[in-house]
């Protein structure tokens, strides 16, 4: 299991919904179980749909502090 992720009961998830709401907004996530049976996983929305696709070509603020500027790195293209 994750290290952001915990069981909670679906009773808890009922009482204490707006702190849930909250908690996965900060990219935690839970499964919650029912009569301990795991029911459904409740976790953050990957808006954009782009999740783990992404990947770092270079870091441009290892070259410069605050990154470099689009014209100058166009320039040196």
């Amino acid at each position: 299991m994750a290290k952001n992720q915990k069981i909670i009961g679906l009773k808890e998830l009922r009482e204490n919904t707006e702190n849930y709401i909250s908690a996965v907004g900060k990219g935690k996530s839970f499964i919650v179980v029912r009569r301990s049976k795991p029911i459904f996983k409740v976790v953050p929305v990957d808006e954009w749909g782009d999740e783990g696709i992404w990947e770092t070509i270079i870091d441009f603020t290892r070259i410069r502090k605050g990154g470099v500027p689009l014209d100058e790195l166009i320039k040196k293209l």
